[in-house]
This record gives C-alpha cells, structure tokens and sequence, in this order.
C-alpha cells in the first residue's frame, strides 16, 4: 500500500513529547505561517510542555501559525475546565506566542453543531488546509473521537462517543466519574485528517499497545480507525517501547 506509516520508537514516554516537538518546531520554522492541527487528552501534554520550554528559550515562534483542533465535548463552553479549549489555554496557547484569534477549537456550546461543524472545514480550507496534525490514538483505535465504524471520507460532525471512551475519559486524570462525562462530541472528521500534508500520531504505554498493532499491521479498516491512515504519503507514528511492543518486528 503507497505511503506506509512510519514509525519511530522511542525508549519511554518522555523522549516521544521531546521528538514530537522537535519535529513540529522544524516544520514551523521551515514554514513561520503553516498551519497545525492539534490533539488533546495526556498524550501530548508533554509534547506541549516541550513547545512551551522551546519557546521559552527563544527557540520557535509560534507568532506566525494557524492552529485548527481536532475536537470538543458537545455541551461544553470554553471556559469549562473540561472543555478542550480550556485545555489548550492551559497546556499551550498561554505559555507561547500564538495570536488568540489564530486559534480555532469546535465551539461545544454552538447553537446549531452542523452548522459549526461546516463552519470550521470551510475555515481549514480558507487557511490553504492543514500543514501537519498533530494525533493521539485511543485504545479502540479511534482518532480525534472518530469511534470504530467511521467512514474513511467522513467530515467534522456531531458523533456519540462509545462506552470505552467516556470510560477512559472517567478515570480521575479528567472527569472523575463516567456520569460527568459528555456522551457527545463535535470531532473533526477521517476525511478531512487525511487531507493534512502530513500527519505525526503519538502513542505511549502498554494500553495503547494493540491499537497501535492493529493500526500499523492491521486491516486498513473503519474497525481501527487509525489504520485509515495507512495511505497516507506522509504519516509518522512516534511511540514509546511499551505502545510498539506488539508491532511486528
């Protein structure tokens, strides 16, 4: 199959935030007005703590980019301290210099989700599309909250999350019981990820272990979403030991 995903494997969890940093500083200043697209969940939280330190030290500037992210709880506003905009307040945009209006997250207090959801592909394509999306992968497999069965064409829409994700969502890192968590979200779709010019996915620990190995070795299938990404001319997986410890060698 053309463009197979590569992978990188790296010691521990640490060194996988330090290579996707690095590898998304060099792409931005190959390019100061590229436009990158963003995960959330604690996955990259230590990729962005290492943009935040590079910042600091006056190593990129993040002045010049449009950022687009993958995803947001229906129900949620931006100042809910669950909400994926607060996040990336928190984790990213308020410790560099990225313009706040250069910043777009899925509004999850919308009136009308479809119409937000249309609004945001029209404004990818508006920004001359993504440059490069940030991913992480959830242990079914999914990517951004596409659950197993999304459709490889599939656009940024209102989904409902399926059990396992609102109980990975629930276990104290974020909300403190699955009854807190939202049953829907607003997701940027397969589809429209597909079309970034590259893609960089992070994985760490053993629970991500067989979603990785069905992703990179599997069925190109909606059943792992994440293995819709297998045709991708330039997709690169950066895992720790412990998430390719089931990859075949």
């Amino acid at each position: 199959m053309a463009g197979a995903v590569k992978v990188k494997v790296c010691k521990e969890a640490k060194e996988v935030a330090e290579q996707a940093a690095q590898m998304i500083a060099k792409a931005i200043k190959a390019n100061p007005r590229m436009v990158l697209g963003l995960a959330t969940g604690s996955t990259p939280e230590g990729t962005y703590a290492e943009l935040a330190k590079m910042h600091k030290a006056k190593e990129v500037s993040f002045a010049g980019i449009t950022t687009f992210n993958l995803d947001e709880y229906w129900g949620l506003d931006g100042d809910h301290d669950q909400s994926y905009r607060y996040f990336m307040n928190t984790r990213l945009f308020e410790k560099v210099d990225v313009r706040p209006w250069n910043t777009n997250v899925l509004n999850g207090a919308a009136t009308n989700p479809m119409l937000e959801c249309q609004a945001f592909e029209t404004k990818i394509l508006a920004s001359g599309g993504v440059d490069l999306w940030l991913l992480g992968i959830g242990g079914n497999g999914h990517i951004a909250f596409n659950e197993p069965g999304s459709s490889v064409d599939s656009r940024t829409r209102l989904v409902s999350l399926t059990q396992s994700t609102i109980d990975a969502n629930s276990d104290g890192r974020f909300f403190k019981k699955a009854s807190d968590v939202p049953r829907c979200a607003l997701s940027t779709g397969i589809g429209t990820i597909r079309e970034a010019r590259s893609i960089v996915l992070l994985a760490t620990g053993e629970k991500k272990a067989q979603a990785v190995a069905d992703a990179v070795n599997g069925a190109f299938s909606p059943d792992c979403p994440a293995s819709l990404l297998q045709d991708h001319p330039a997709c690169t997986f950066v895992v720790d030991e412990a998430a390719a410890s089931l990859l075949k060698k």
